[in-house]
């Protein structure tokens, strides 16, 4: 089969070499796709920055989410077929024309879901769903604030919260993003390189606190957070988009954690707080059932409509280091998504 190698780590020219490398046989309970396209996410650029620290050490294939058709199955898995369309989250080994996964961790797409549309499920989707239909309840009228809300999970959260009638902040980075962001329904853009969202978020909400903050950042944008939120508000931490590598990487990250404040949970008890955390590789190792779960639904309400993911990235497999700097850059909105052909 042939693979997209980190083969170290540093600028996305440098850091991949295709290379061919032996199919993987599925184990039991897996399944082997045939792979036609793999998106990108966030954590794809820090594996290739070598701060992410679970994703494999180089030489190595990453990759999180493929999109293809079952071509072997392992012992014991039941209801799917050889040739089936597919969409799929997996542990690592994305970037490649064969890559296997647990069944539980693969749902069945229709014959005409675009294929950045199918990408976008498994690991952006899942995690949008998990954060805002599992991890918290949603009321009508809730005040929420959506941190990088044009990327790829960003927009599936901001339309998720519409469908439980919230009223929506969201942050981008340019004038561009911001139109985008009133287009999906966000009643409150903001645009962060202009004004500082905590103080836009007061400005535009005074004293009465925000009722939950899905951050895709961390550092002092979750102790900004924290300080934002009203009683019985939720802040839910789903990445760490500020952390950049630096040297030595260890002071870097030590500064980054430092960033983030001292929350502790007396405060938080006092003041009616909460504080959470979303790691979804932790989430399929351990609860696979619920990352089943998760994919489900998030394939039934693409089917039916209710989440339009957006595709703003396509390319070939051949031109990944221009799909990694779109995304690296921070140009993107949506999903990234990357073909064999």
């Amino acid at each position: 089969m042939k693979a997209q190698v980190l083969v170290r780590y540093g600028a996305p020219g440098e850091a991949f070499e295709l290379r061919e490398l032996p199919a993987p046989t599925p184990a039991a309970g897996q399944v082997r796709i045939a792979v036609d396209a793999f998106g990108l996410n966030y954590a794809d650029v820090s594996a290739r920055q070598g701060t992410y620290l679970d994703a494999p050490p180089p030489p190595s294939v990453i990759g999180y989410e493929v999109v293809g058709r079952i071509d072997d199955l392992g012992p014991g898995v039941n209801g799917f077929a050889p040739g089936q369309r597919v969409t799929g989250l997996t542990r690592f080994g994305g970037y490649a024309t064969q890559a296997v996964t647990d069944a539980r961790a693969v749902v069945p797409i229709p014959e005409d879901m675009d294929v950045g549309v199918a990408a976008a499920l498994p690991t952006q989707g899942c995690t949008a769903y998990f954060c805002a239909e599992e991890m918290v309840r949603l009321h009508p009228g809730d005040h929420v604030l959506v941190q990088a809300a044009a990327g790829g999970v960003g927009t599936l959260l901001v339309q998720l919260c519409k469908r439980r009638g919230c009223i929506v902040y969201g942050t981008a980075g340019s004038d561009e993003k911001i139109e985008y962001l009133r287009s999906l329904g966000v009643d409150h853009p903001i645009q962060y390189r202009r004004e500082d969202f905590a103080t836009a978020v007061r400005r535009l909400r005074g004293d009465q606190g925000l009722d939950v903050i899905f951050d895709s950042l961390g550092g002092s944008a979750v102790r900004k957070g924290i300080a934002l939120l009203g009683a019985g508000g939720r802040i839910v931490c789903l990445g760490a988009a500020e952390r950049q590598p630096g040297r030595p990487q260890w002071l870097a990250d030590l500064r980054f954690a430092a960033s983030f404040g001292f929350p502790h949970p007396i405060p938080l008890l006092l003041s009616s707080k909460s504080l959470l955390g979303v790691n979804m590789l932790r989430i399929s190792d351990q609860r696979p059932e619920t990352l089943a779960r998760c994919l489900r639904a998030v394939a039934a309400l693409t089917e039916s409509g209710d989440l339009r993911p957006t595709v703003g990235g396509r390319y070939t497999a051949d031109r990944l280091a221009e799909a990694h700097e779109l995304l690296g850059g921070r140009q993107s909105t949506g999903k990234v998504v990357v073909t064999w052909a």
